[in-house]
């Protein structure tokens, strides 16, 4: 996760929202990295866990992924986890949980609905408070960009409290 947290600091540094994963398979080796890219490639698929699956697949020959793990710093979407579950994915390990959009837990949970063919084993909160810091640190950074652009000038600091 360390190794992950480092990647997706380089991606906050781009302009993206710092979220990295990667895949490995049940010898251990990673398959596949990914990294948000809806902003670079103007891709609204741009998701890390989808760039490495998609790569993961390239490299393996094959779309099913019933012996691999899945490690990333945020809990993954609906989307992300509903491709998760299409591709058959063993195992999720996510460092920071998502209440507003999580689709491992967070708001659904498609791991264990009715309605999915494949059941997958979910493990959240690993380094969960690195995970969830680094992404706060990079939203209140993007927010006073945002106001310093609209404004013309540094915005005032937030109050603290």
């Amino acid at each position: 996760m360390q190794r992950l947290l480092r990647h997706a600091e380089l991606v906050g540094r781009q302009g993206e929202i710092p979220v990295a994963a990667v895949i490995v398979d049940g010898q251990g080796r990673a398959v596949g990295w990914g990294s948000n890219r809806r902003e670079r490639d103007q891709q609204p698929l741009g998701h890390a866990e989808l760039v490495a699956l998609r790569q993961a697949a390239r490299l393996r020959g094959d779309w099913r992924f019933n012996d691999c793990t899945l490690l990333v710093t945020l809990e993954p979407c609906p989307m992300c986890a509903g491709a998760l579950v299409q591709a058959r994915v063993g195992r999720v390990v996510f460092g920071a949980s998502d209440p507003k959009r999580g689709g491992l837990g967070g708001v659904l949970d498609l791991s264990t609905s009715t309605s999915a063919h494949h059941h997958m084993q979910v493990v959240g909160g690993v380094e969960a408070n690195q995970c969830a810091d680094q992404l706060e640190r990079w939203f209140k950074q993007r927010r006073q960009q945002q106001r310093e652009l609209r404004f013309g000038r540094p915005a005032a600091p937030a109050p603290a409290g």
